[in-house]
């Protein structure tokens, strides 16, 4: 049973594996992450099996609204020279909406709710638009950093800014998912112990019960919204981040 608010996130190791000074354990949150991969391949794998169907099904309309609605964000936002992206940024919002919504289940695990894990895969992407932008401008890729028409005078200060504000992009992306993630299922997790505090009381407070449950199926409702913008949030940055690193201001 889960006694406080926090104990939700804890991690769980459950194959331990130490190498030297190294922690390389099996854990909960390598468990649910290797979960949400493997349902959503076994999904893509069984609704494309065998070209899909002429008459989509419940499953195969599911995918492909999915597929639509992520070609016409890098569309929009990058333009056609995106489209040889298109099958990362597919895959990192397929994983952050499949963990997230997992993460809904009662008694699972989010492992967007730990900031190693947004921190790592947005530190990751960060480093890989950043090699994309040199390989496509080279080290005039550089000029990113000084915005135009901008006073040579304040050349050392602004490109100085413009480092520490691109740097932090790299920070804010996985936060803001963490932050977020772990908020929110925090809060329903305050308000539904208070809720059966309420009901085991007893009497006058057991009828009152009935408020913060009802506010507790509220948020869940809204969590699952919040699950789902956030993998929009961070896809849509994503996009954003390699169009200003392909199409150089």
């Amino acid at each position: 049973m889960i006694h406080t608010p926090l104990e939700q996130f804890s991690i769980i190791s459950i194959v331990p594996l130490h190498w030297n000074q190294y922690y390389l354990s099996f854990t909960n949150s390598s468990l649910y992450m290797l979960l949400a991969v493997g349902l959503v391949s076994l999904l893509l794998y069984a609704v494309t099996m065998e070209g899909g169907r002429l008459v989509p099904g419940r499953w195969q309309s599911l995918v492909e609204m999915v597929y639509e609605f992520v070609v016409g964000l890098v569309s929009e936002q990058i333009g056609t020279v995106g489209r040889r992206f298109f099958p990362l940024i597919f895959t990192t919002f397929l994983f952050l909406l499949s963990t997230n919504l997992i993460g809904m289940i009662p008694y699972s695990f989010t492992a967007t709710s730990h900031m190693v894990v947004t921190f790592g895969l947005s530190l990751s992407l960060f480093v890989g638009v950043t090699l994309i932008g040199f390989q496509t401008h080279g080290l005039h890729f550089l000029s990113f950093l000084l915005p135009k028409g901008a006073p040579l005078a304040l050349a050392p200060l602004l490109v100085v800014l413009e480092l520490v504000s691109y740097s932090f992009r790299a920070v804010s992306l996985g936060v803001r998912l963490f932050a977020n993630m772990m908020a929110g299922h925090t809060l329903v997790k305050i308000l539904s112990g208070f809720a059966w505090t309420m009901l085991s009381v007893g009497g006058v407070l057991a009828v009152a019960s009935v408020v913060p449950f009802g506010v507790v199926l509220a948020l869940t409702g809204l969590e699952i919204g919040v699950a789902c913008l956030q993998a929009y949030v961070f896809t849509i940055l994503l996009c954003i981040y390699l169009n200003d690193a392909i199409n150089l201001h």
